[in-house]
């Protein structure tokens, strides 16, 4: 998937994208996660430990709706058609826009929902048939996959396999930095910044699909 510019650089502005957003519901969550459910995953775990099950079930509740977000997802992009990237880019875009406008208006809980779901929604942009994809609100397989391509250029594979998933690493961090600063800027208004970047993203696939046609 990461076998040109063009993907690569999709790839790691989608990371960026996700990092903003994330860096922003970290915030506003004090310590949850919109996007990293191994993160939520295991706070629910300690939740469930400590009997905080008002905790837990936040977590859960995070987790459960990121899955949900997944799954309409794989559902935009099984039709296979050549702009299905493009349709989930733009439902990505439009639940982020709908976040920032139920923040507006004061419905901070289901401006989370929202933010959530697109970011499920997010890591189908690089599906292929079978359900595998890449995933791109999360950065635990690509430094995985930085260290083995490490290895393998050590002992005489490509000298820069690495460097795609290092990218994607840095660009995630990158825009979780964003996002804290955003955030302690506008608040979760921020989130508008992230429904333009994921439309405009979507615009720019669809014109490289028009060009390919």
């Amino acid at each position: 998937m990461l076998d040109s510019r063009a993907n690569i650089a999709l790839a790691c502005a989608l990371s960026a994208l996700a990092g903003y957003v994330d860096g922003i519901g970290f915030l506003h969550l004090g310590g949850l996660f919109v996007s990293f459910m191994s993160g939520n995953s295991t706070r629910m775990g300690v939740s469930l430990a400590e009997s905080d099950w008002q905790s837990a079930a936040q977590a859960g509740g995070l987790v459960a709706l990121f899955v949900v977000g997944a799954a309409a997802g794989s559902l935009i992009v099984l039709g296979r058609s050549a702009y299905c990237q493009c349709w989930l880019l733009l439902v990505e875009a439009a639940l982020l826009a709908a976040a920032a406008l139920c923040h507006a208006f004061g419905f901070a809980s289901t401006a989370i929902g929202a933010i959530v779901l697109a970011m499920g929604l997010e890591n189908a942009v690089f599906q292929i048939e079978g359900g595998a994809g890449l995933g791109l609100t999360y950065v635990t397989g690509a430094l995985v996959k930085v260290g083995q391509l490490l290895a393998a250029a050590l002992t005489g594979g490509p000298p820069f396999g690495w460097l795609p998933n290092l990218l994607l690493w840095a660009a995630l961090v990158a825009g979780s930095t964003c996002g804290a600063l955003a955030y302690f800027w506008i608040n979760l208004a921020a989130i508008w910044f992230a429904a333009g970047c994921a439309l405009t993203l979507g615009a720019v696939v669809a014109t490289t699909v028009q060009r390919k046609d």
